[in-house]
């Protein structure tokens, strides 16, 4: 199944940001653009359950982010029922190694493909440096 990891229409370009104004603009694009802040549940983004959400703030200038999906037990008690399914079911637990290296891989090409906007995001909700979160992103990836 080719289509475990599928690229949607790509976030933005991939050209690296080298300047504060360059990692500022990219922040104002990503967010005029829409932020997905629901729960990924069941290959669906979902509200949580409860319809609650929650204020994400950034943790350098204390401006909100983004309101997101203030997900609890009952969400994440769906989440492992889907996985649980999807296990026994055999989808991925019992597809050939090669199959399944093929689909981390990919995996790995569209988060490199999209580091810089990821590592942005990981600074804008943690408040770390955005070269402290493009390491991160280097191990990730591998």
């Amino acid at each position: 199944m080719n289509d475990m990891i599928r690229s949607e229409t790509p976030i933005l370009a991939t050209e690296s940001p080298e300047t504060h104004a360059d990692w500022r603009a990219l922040a104002v694009t990503l967010v005029e653009q829409g932020l997905e802040t629901r729960a990924y549940i069941d290959d669906a983004f979902v509200a949580a359950i409860g319809g609650e959400t929650f204020t994400t703030v950034n943790p350098a200038t204390g401006e909100p982010l983004a309101e997101v999906a203030s997900c609890d037990a009952a969400d994440a008690e769906a989440a492992v029922a889907v996985a649980r399914r999807a296990f026994e079911g055999g989808e991925w637990s019992r597809r050939a190694p090669g199959e399944r290296k093929a689909v981390l891989l990919r995996l790995a090409e569209l988060m490199e493909a999209h580091r810089h906007e990821l590592a942005l995001l990981d600074s804008l909700d943690m408040g770390k440096p955005v070269s402290s979160a493009m390491g991160d992103m280097a191990g990730a990836i591998g």
